[in-house]
């Protein structure tokens, strides 16, 4: 049947097979295309936010309750800026810079002192330390991030760095298996080495 005809899955489909699909063996044995463990994105309506984030917890807890050999660990962006910004010492200091010279100025400044995609990148750096042998880690709080991280640039200092287990990103907004759409609306840049998590069709 060609795609026009195929009828496009609701929300509600797509978050229900994620259990199925990432508690399939074959999931954490499947290979990207540089032979690295594979990476994937579950994009999604940047409406349903607060469903997708419930979802995840779910997930989660299920996935600990039921299934003794695989461990989700989320790691939540803005979260890990917060956190470590504050323990930097710079969370309060940024909060009075805004006030006086504006976000962009400050989301800059927040890029330099988290030394963000230099080799020393403080948000890569506590994730890696976090990663276990079977873990399956999501990526959540993209949206809330930006602009200070972009989407294919997380991706691409993820991908020289974890090679051993899967890495799923959860998206609002579109990726078609090239583009990264934040919000619908916002271009982020080409990004072809992740796989859909759960197709739309």
């Amino acid at each position: 049947m060609p795609r026009g005809e195929l009828k496009m899955k609701t929300i509600y489909q797509r978050l229900d097979e994620i259990i199925p699909k990432i508690t399939d063996k074959s999931f954490r044995e499947s290979m990207g295309l540089g032979n690295e463990m594979g990476y994937y994105i579950f994009d999604y309506e940047p409406k349903y936010e607060l469903l997708v984030r419930d979802h995840i917890e779910f997930i989660k807890q299920k996935i600990s309750d039921e299934c003794s050999d695989i461990n989700i660990k989320e790691f939540d962006l803005y979260e890990i800026i917060l956190e470590t910004m504050d323990k930097k010492g710079y969370l309060q200091k940024n909060i009075e810079m805004e006030k006086k010279k504006g976000s962009k100025y400050v989301f800059n400044a927040i890029r330099k002192s988290l030394r963000l995609t230099l080799k020393n990148d403080m948000v890569l750096d506590y994730i890696l330390n976090r990663v276990e042998p079977n873990d399956i880690v999501f990526i959540t709080g993209v949206g809330k991030a930006w602009p200070i991280m972009r989407s294919h640039t997380v991706l691409n200092n993820l991908h020289n760095a974890i090679d051993q287990v899967p890495v799923v990103m959860f998206f609002p907004g579109e990726y078609d298996g090239l583009e990264l759409i934040l919000f619908n609306e916002i271009k982020d840049d080409n990004y072809y080495r992740a796989f859909q998590l759960i197709d739309k069709y």
